[in-house]
């Protein structure tokens, strides 16, 4: 049983009882968030003017809250497979065929599975309908490299597995590069954000998961967004890995990972010699706030909209550092030798950006909207707050160069070390004092925020404790 794995790790390190009583609690409420769901999707295309039903599907996914989120999230999804799969491959193997099995003609999976009338009850109407241009990150990749990226053989029953869905992983792999691509070569932007809205702040970006994390704050189809470019770098290099294991021509994955994962094509397109940071790039301001309009008295109220208070230019949108500035290091495309590399890990001990006792927030500081709201009515998400998942993809860039010779070795090895410290300590101590595991973690205070009971993506604090990347 591959549970032995993560148990053993316990054992290892020797925690005492209460530590083990809270991974235990983790673990068992991620299994318990597993569930078998049935009905048809609400989705909208340009080739219908009204939202239609998708056809009829099962789905058996893991859920992030079974009392807030009782509904399948695709990019939600991938985190949990990456502690499901350490549990039992074959639940996780399933839940991911049945993923994938959702996927359109086109290779568009929706990103959101509110299946049947009871699951709908619980969702605002503003997310219900999915529209098939909006892509969502493709996280399940993490557990799948995970199961066979270093893998030298497989099993005969994964060979099987592989062979079956190879053509949904090659339709979406092509979707992908079909539909969410840049106008400059090389780069890639999330579809999807308003270009009209006055009311928020900056136009959130439902599509990369981060919802209202900082883009540029004008949306036009110049975007590059550093994430995305960085999730299809991982996507070649499964795609290519994979091929091999079945016997696949994968020459195309192989020549696109190495074009993708050239570090001098990557500063070129998203280093800003400016910030001396990796950034998105697109039409930006750099100063913006939201305005109430003046009314007439006796007239009601009217809601704040967004002022620019200089105009907008093409350019990177370095005035922000965050966790899309991170994903080059989280991919683990940056040489062991780089010296973006040793910039990188000097910002995360950086007080004034990302690092505190309590793990790395979201959103540095010193960036312009930082704990700000983006619209009168929407609280600050992805802002400041820490979030568990993006903390263990750091943790595991950190182990991963601290495991390669390089300058940065023993650096990384020590950040590893007092993160990883901080985010356990901090989880156990929230948890024994709310007797919840929480979707996100203050930043000034550590103290569990947002939904709760939250047994999705913060469960990977189980991995955390184990050392198991």
């Amino acid at each position: 049983m591959t549970n032995l794995k993560i148990l053993s790790g316990f054992l290892r390190k020797k925690f005492p009882v209460k530590d083990v009583i809270f991974a235990k609690a983790a673990l068992s409420n991620m299994i318990g968030g597993i569930g078998y769901f049935y009905g048809t999707s609400r989705v909208q295309s340009s080739a219908t003017k009204e939202p239609v039903p998708y056809w009829p599907a099962p789905l058996y996914a893991s859920v992030p809250s079974r009392s807030f989120f009782p509904r399948g999230f695709l990019w939600d999804e991938g985190f949990h497979n990456l502690l499901i799969s350490k549990w039992d491959k074959e639940i996780s193997q399933d839940i991911i065929a049945h993923w994938l099995d959702l996927m359109n003609i086109e290779g568009w999976i929706p990103r959101e599975q509110i299946l049947g009338i009871e699951a709908r009850v619980k969702v605002p109407d503003e997310f219900v309908v999915q529209k098939n241009s909006n892509a969502n990150p493709p996280t399940l990749l993490l557990p799948l490299y995970d199961m066979f990226g270093e893998a030298e053989s497989i099993s005969q029953s994964d060979y099987e597995y592989l062979q079956r869905a190879w053509p949904r992983l090659v339709t979406w792999y092509d979707w992908f590069n079909t539909t969410q691509v840049g106008r400059e070569p090389s780069t890639y932007y999330w579809q999807g954000r308003d270009p009209t809205t006055k009311r928020e702040l900056n136009p959130k970006s439902f599509s990369s998961g981060l919802d209202d994390y900082p883009r540029a704050s004008h949306p036009t189809d110049d975007e590059r967004h550093l994430d995305l470019r960085c999730w299809m770098t991982l996507a070649s290099k499964l795609m290519s890995r994979i091929s091999e294991l079945i016997g696949k021509d994968g020459q195309k994955y192989v020549e696109t990972w190495q074009y993708l994962a050239d570090n001098k094509l990557l500063d070129k397109v998203h280093w800003s010699t400016k910030s001396k940071r990796f950034a998105d790039y697109g039409l930006h301001s750099t100063s913006v706030k939201l305005k109430r309009p003046k009314t007439e008295p006796g007239m009601s109220r009217p809601e704040m909209i967004r002022e620019v208070l200089t105009p907008p230019t093409l350019g990177f949108v370095d005035d922000t550092f965050g966790y899309v500035s991170l994903f080059p290091l989280f991919t683990h495309i940056l040489s062991p030798s780089s010296q973006k590399l040793g910039k990188i890990l000097d910002d995360l001990k950086n007080p004034n950006l990302l690092w505190t006792k309590y793990g790395l927030r979201s959103l540095a500081k010193n960036s312009p909207l930082y704990d700000k709201r983006n619209t009168e009515h929407d609280p600050p998400y992805w802002r400041g707050a820490i979030w568990i998942n993006m903390n263990y993809l750091t943790l595991k860039a950190l182990h991963h160069y601290s495991n390669l010779e390089g300058p940065y070795q023993i650096k990384a090895k020590v950040i590893h070390n007092e993160l990883k410290e901080n985010l356990i300590t901090n989880l156990i101590k929230e948890y024994y004092k709310t007797g919840y595991i929480w979707e996100q973690y203050s930043d000034k205070s550590g103290e569990g925020m947002g939904c709760r009971p939250f047994t999705g993506w913060s469960s990977l604090i189980v991995l955390i404790m184990a050392d198991i990347y």
